[in-house]
This record gives structure tokens, C-alpha cells and sequence, in this order.
């Protein structure tokens, strides 16, 4: 009797499928795939015949849903490393910020850049990324505050995925920072007014992100943004409360935000309220360590109200210029005390909610896209214990070995 096709299929292997309330491990499993899809994942014993195209024998490696990445700005030019000496010289981010440096300081440098620099600049940092397990990233703009620039960053994000190997999400993060060159007014008006609803018809974001914080946008600015983002057919998300707690958690609950990232200052009504929205809480330990914060995210909030949390890198040129998920993994339980559990389950399954694709990515379904990582490793907590070189084995994005 003849099997069921199968383009590819994964035979001894160890799976975390990231089903139930844990990592889903299968000791004994197969997994296989058909047109870019999982058809099969699940234990040897009881699972149906396939007639394979492909066989892999893992050998007893352990088989993930491919790492996502969901919080990154990894589209810029220019270097603020400088910025770091000055950080241990006692100066603030803010401080900084408000003398020219930080946000403002990439801007200058990426209105500078044309497309094919962005690229360049840009694909090395992916690849990084690639090489730590990584099949689906999300890459915001908010480096160019012009109309000019934030479409070409945008067009370079999706420029990537025609490059590598990726599922590329693009995020419009045009209420990152006020303009030099713009009122406060007439840049909202830009935003809101133009930029919003020429993208979502161009089809160049998936997202609108705000900046809700003491140096960037008030709550009521934010708001609007979300009301245009929503009027054009587009989720939102939010950098909220990473500085002090000015309610951005719960605002990007109410607009039914698909993530608020940072949270270091989130109150437990915040908490609160994301959990009852289904809000995904990005946890960015990068960002912590980078600019030697004291004041830690709510994890145990977290916790205890059923937020899902997810973890990512914010890879930027400043606040966090970290280009490993697996270090931001390993951040995540070190410093802020998250299990093996939750960071695995955070930069998959969470992740993959965090940027509306819960459907497409993020475990090991029938029907899910075939993204996979696969790992030389006794065990999962070796990827996040260990820094240093990636024990990455294959990594595979809709079927096809990338």
C-alpha cells in the first residue's frame, strides 16, 4: 500500500513542538513536509507511512520551529558606539538623546545612505541572526522621520527576504522621534495623515510601532497614531514603558496592540490589561544590559495575569547592538529570571504571535510553514546556556535547506 507523499521527511529525531502548556518534546519523532508545509509531527509509534522524496536522519538532534526574531531596527547606517563610552562616562540615554545623539544621531546618518547601502549594511546583520536558527524577522524603520527615508528603509526590509532565506515582517515606526526639521505638529500630521495610509496601500508595512515615553511621544500622540494605523487596516505595536511608566502598556492594550516591547516600568494594571487584550509582552534584555538600567520588566506580573511573553533582540545601533537571539535568551533568564521554558517558548511560539503570524510560524503543526531549526545538542538548554558558537546543525525555511 502505497504512503502518503511527502516532499521531505525528518526521521530520529527529538522534537519540541511548542504544543501545550510546555515545549512539546517528542523523544521519538518524525516530521514531514509537502509543498512547504508540515503534514506530519509527532512520534514514530502511531504515525502514518510517507513515501519521501527526501529523508533526513537527525540522529537523535533535536528539531525547533524556527527561531523568530520579533523586535529588531536592523536597517541603518552609521555607528554610535561612541555613545557607548559616553554611557560609562555617567551620561544618560536621555541625556544623550537630547544632545543631538541617539535616534537623531542614525537619522543623519541613514537619510545619507542610498538603498543599496541600507542593504549592504543591513544583510551581515541578518546573517547573523540566520545563523543562530532564525527564520522570521521583523525590521522597523523610524531611522529616516521623512517620507523619502522611511519608505526606503521599508523597501529594504522587504528587499531582505529576496536575499536570504527569511519571512520578513515590516513595521512602520514613523512616531520613533521628532524631526530637527519638522514641528511636533506637522511631523504627527505627516504620520497620521499621509504616511499611514500610503504605506498600507503600497503594501510596504505589516505594522505601525510608536515610541511612547518622557523623550519621544505622549500617550494622546500615541493614540492618534494607532486610530490612523487601525483606520488603515493595520496592527499596531508599541515600545511602552521602557523608561517610566507613562501607560503605554495599557493604551497598546486598547487598541488591541499585537505586542508593547520593553515594560521595565509596566505597572501591574498594565500587566493587566495586556492580558485581557492577548497584547504580547516583547521582553529586550539587550536594551537592558546596553544602557546599564537598574529597573527590571514585571515577569512575575507577567506570570501571573497569563501575559505570553516573548523575547527578542531590538538589534539597533545604539541602545542594543546585539545581533544574537541566543544571547538575548540567555539575558533574558540571567538578569531577568526567565525559565529555559519561557525563553524557547518566547522566541517561538510568543514571537511568532507578536507579529500576527501565530497561523503561519512559531511550533511544529500540521499545516504550518516549514521553518525549522535543527540542533546539535543534548539538550535545549545548551542553545541558551552556552555563548559562543551557534550549535545550529541545519536550518530549513518552507521546506528547503537555507
Amino acid at each position: 500500500m502505497a504512503g502518503i507523499p511527502a516532499d521531505l521527511l525528518f526521521e530520529g529525531a527529538r522534537l519540541a513542538t511548542m504544543g501545550g502548556a510546555g515545549l512539546g518534546v517528542v523523544e521519538n519523532g518524525v516530521l514531514a513536509v509537502r509543498a512547504e508545509r508540515i503534514v506530519y509531527a509527532g512520534p514514530r509509534d502511531g504515525a502514518p507511512r510517507f513515501d519521501a522524496a527526501e529523508r533526513v536522519d537527525c540522529n537523535g538532534r533535536w528539531i525547533t520551529p524556527g527561531l523568530v526574531d520579533c523586535h529588531t531596527h536592523l536597517v541603518f547606517a552609521g555607528d554610535r558606539s561612541e555613545e557607548f563610552a559616553r554611557r560609562l562616562a555617567g551620561e544618560s540615554y536621555a541625556e544623550i538623546a537630547r544632545s543631538g545623539g541617539g535616534i537623531a544621531s542614525t537619522v543623519r546618518a541613514t537619510r545619507a545612505a542610498d538603498e543599496a547601502a541600507l542593504l549592504a549594511a543591513a544583510l551581515p546583520r541578518l546573517d547573523a541572526l540566520l545563523a543562530e536558527g532564525v527564520t522570521t524577522v521583523e525590521v522597523k524603520s523610524g531611522y529616516g522621520l521623512d517620507e523619502e527615508t522611511e519608505r526606503r528603509q521599508l523597501r529594504v526590509a522587504r528587499a531582505l527576504a529576496g536575499q536570504r532565506a527569511v519571512t520578513v515582517r515590516a513595521t512602520y515606526l514613523g512616531a520613533h522621534a521628532v524631526p530637527a526639521d519638522n514641528t511636533r505638529a506637522g511631523y504627527l500630521d505627516l504620520v497620521c495623515d499621509r504616511m499611514i495610509p500610503a504605506l498600507a496601500a503600497e503594501g510596504l508595512a505589516d505594522a505601525v510601532d510608536v515610541f511612547q515615553e518622557g523623550i519621544a511621544f505622549t500617550g494622546a500622540e500615541c493614540a492618534r497614531v494607532f486610530t490612523a494605523a487601525r483606520a488603515a487596516g493595520l496592527p499596531v505595536k508599541s515600545h511602552a514603558e521602557q523608561l517610566s511608566d507613562t501607560g503605554g502598556a495599557a493604551l497598546a492594550a486598547r487598541f488591541g496592540a499585537l505586542s508593547a516591547d520593553h515594560l521595565e516600568y509596566c505597572s501591574n494594571a498594565g500587566a493587566a490589561a495586556m492580558a485581557q487584550a492577548g497584547t504580547v509582552a516583547v521582553i529586550l534584555p539587550g536594551a537592558f544590559l546596553m544602557l546599564n538600567e537598574a529597573r527590571k520588566p514585571p515577569i512575575a506580573a507577567f506570570r501571573a495575569e497569563g501575559v505570553p511573553m516573548a523575547v527578542a533582540t531590538d538589534l539597533n545601533p545604539g541602545s542594543s547592538p546585539i545581533a544574537s537571539l541566543r544571547v538575548s535568551a540567555t539575558l533574558a533568564c540571567v538578569l531577568f529570571g526567565m525559565t529555559v521554558e519561557e525563553v524557547w517558548r518566547g522566541m517561538t511560539l510568543h514571537a511568532a504571535r507578536a507579529l500576527g503570524l501565530q497561523a503561519e510560524a512559531g511550533s511544529l503543526e500540521a499545516g504550518k510553514r516549514a521553518d525549522l531549526a535543527l540542533w546539535s545538542v543534548d539538550s535545549l538548554a545548551q542553545v541558551v546556556a552556552q555563548i559562543g558558537p551557534s550549535p545550529l546543525w541545519a536550518r530549513y525555511h518552507g521546506g528547503v535547506r537555507a
